[in-house]
């Protein structure tokens, strides 16, 4: 299988405070400049990522331009797709992970499992999962719910379970701030983000795979950002969309149109 970018291992670990200029990340290969998420072409602000590992933690680093700096919603698991965000989702399989950060280090997360991966006395079926706690929804996928897909959405699975109180454990994130945050009375450079998860958080979106990586294993991921604009008093929607690979189309929950991620040592 082909690959989107390429995970280099490191010796190392790594302090998570938001500062991607350090020596680690200063070595590290930069993706690309993200693209449209529809249409492939650039995106409107510059924005790249960056993925490194060692035995223990997988860990992601995001710089995205930003003229006006803005992240309002501060309470944990807030709808951060409504404001300006960098986002992370893994695929596993019959599951996926997703993450989004602020620029204010609020965090929202969501796992999502298949329903038709969801068996009675299967692997899913556990206290965290339980269905019928506060915060478990179907979910069909973005902008779907109209017309035939009004139930089941347009994904080839049908719906998806969404577990909206999953807590990755041991999940670290911090993000630098390079201008004034909620102040558009000046212009700002943008803002960086770094990500760490271990290993053995992530079992369950390992599919069978070890953990940590092999050297050649691919993983999909979704790396991207979400762009609130506002013109003539009026909310741009949906809001622009950039990724590190253009899905053709503007839905982020497609785990067969996510990057390959390939761990090397």
């Amino acid at each position: 299988m082909e690959e989107d970018y390429r995970a280099r291992r490191i010796d190392d670990s790594i302090i998570i405070d938001g500062d991607t200029d350090k020596p680690i990340w200063r070595e590290a290969s930069w993706s690309k400049r993200f693209v449209d998420m529809v249409t492939g072409d650039p995106g409107m602000y510059h924005t790249q990522c960056a993925i490194l590992w060692n035995e223990t933690h997988l860990y992601l680093a995001f710089k995205a331009e930003e003229p006006f700096l803005e992240a309002k919603l501060t309470e944990r698991d807030s709808i951060i797709f409504l404001e300006n965000d960098l986002e992370v989702f893994i695929d596993g399989g019959d599951c996926y992970y997703e993450l989004e950060v602020n620029a204010a280090n609020t965090i929202y997360e969501v796992f999502f499992i298949w329903k038709d991966a969801y068996q009675r006395g299967g692997r899913f079926d556990t206290a965290q999962f339980d269905v019928h706690q506060d915060g478990a929804y179907t979910f069909g996928g973005d902008y779907d719910r109209t017309g035939a897909s009004f139930w089941k959405g347009t994904h080839p699975r049908g719906i998806r379970w969404a577990f909206t109180q999953y807590d990755m454990p041991g999940l670290q994130t911090a993000v630098q701030l390079d201008g004034s945050l909620n102040d558009h009375s000046d212009i700002d450079e943008g803002w960086s983000l770094e990500i760490g998860i271990p290993w053995q958080s992530l079992e369950l979106l390992a599919d069978g795979r070890s953990i940590p990586p092999t050297d050649g294993d691919i993983w999909r991921m979704f790396l991207g950002r979400f762009q609130k604009l506002v013109t003539g008093g009026k909310e741009v929607t949906p809001h622009p969309a950039m990724s590190l690979n253009s899905h053709g189309i503007y839905d982020t929950h497609l785990p067969s149109k996510w990057s390959r991620i390939r761990f090397t040592d």
